[in-house]
């Protein structure tokens, strides 16, 4: 990695205290080798680190023993990401469980006193909750004016952000790929998601509807309302193939579709984010045919969300 300058790069780090790292990676070479991240920072190779936080875990004196190690250690590591840990119903760990909101306000203000003192230190703010984190704790994740770039954005620090200015002012989400509430795990790169479907196929109807994630409706829906498209309908699709804490829209499933479409109304055209689809089909191997009704596949950038609600509302279509 250093001879061919592969940069930036990102690592998980989860924790600095050796034994717990190891427990955690479930490798007892856990426990020595973020040594390769000092070599690659002396090296000049840009790197992002991340954390997943599993509460009772690597949280509370742990997560700070790990921010003041890695600001001492790694002085010259780009960010650090903190992520809420995925526990979905076939987790097989018995510690794993996800953060209450009490929990998740504690990584939050950890997070933001870390910024506060990145800052201070170098600059720059080093330290980030992810979006999922405000939303667990019922706090509004912070807008663009807070993070100096987005390039922890597939951890999902700043999606949120970038989506409203991207919707708001109708730009391009220029610091970031095309996600929102993409999932790192659950969105495909650009050359592997779903073709559009917004231009190359007509629909008619009297009402429009929005299928989403958990975490993204309620967000939607106050953006639509304050900007004029509070006749759009949002609907949450709730993750029961996953079951869980999932409910981020990269992770939706052709199943979970299915039963979310049955109660929208047949005269409502429906929009799907990209994300959710690789290659043309969902997570569970389902595609667009198997949905009981046609829907409109559209990038996932406020912007482009924008255009197709407008397209829709403006020029009317017929359904094919």
């Amino acid at each position: 990695m250093i001879d061919e300058g592969l940069s930036p790069l990102y690592v998980s780090i989860h924790s600095t205290n050796p034994e717990l790292r190891a427990d955690m990676l479930r490798n007892p070479r856990g426990a020595t080798s973020l040594r390769w991240l000092q070599e690659l920072l002396r090296a000049g190779v840009d790197v992002h680190g991340q954390v997943v936080v599993c509460p009772g875990v690597n949280d509370g004196v742990e997560l700070e023993r790990t921010l003041y190690d890695v600001l001492s250690l790694y002085p010259e590591l780009k960010s650090l990401a903190l992520v809420p840990v995925g526990v979905s119903d076939f987790t097989l760990e018995e510690t794993m469980r996800a953060h209450n909101a009490a929990e998740a306000r504690e990584v939050v203000a950890l997070a933001e006193r870390f910024q506060r003192f990145t800052r201070e230190l170098f600059g720059v703010a080093k330290v980030f909750a992810s979006d999922e984190f405000y939303l667990v704790a019922g706090v509004s994740p912070p807008g663009t004016e807070s993070f100096e770039s987005l390039d922890e954005a597939e951890n999902g620090v700043g999606l949120v952000a970038a989506f409203i200015e991207s919707f708001t002012k109708h730009a391009v989400m220029t610091k970031l790929g095309s996600g929102f509430f993409q999932s790192v795990d659950g969105a495909p790169a650009l050359g592997y998601r779903a073709p559009r479907t917004m231009m190359n196929q007509s629909y008619f109807g009297d009402e429009v509807t929005v299928l989403t994630g958990e975490y993204a409706a309620p967000i939607l829906r106050d953006l639509f309302d304050e900007h004029g498209f509070s006749d759009v309908d949002v609907k949450a699709v709730k993750n029961r193939y996953f079951g869980g804490n999932i409910k981020v829209a990269g992770l939706m499933t052709g199943q979970d579709l299915q039963v979310a479409l049955r109660d929208i109304s047949e005269s409502s055209v429906c929009l799907i984010p990209d994300v959710c689809l690789s290659e043309g089909r969902f997570l569970d191997g389902l595609t667009l045919e198997d949905l009981p009704r046609p829907v409109m596949t559209v990038s996932t950038t406020g912007l482009d969300l924008r255009t197709a609600l407008e397209t829709v509302r403006t020029k009317g279509l017929s359904r094919t």
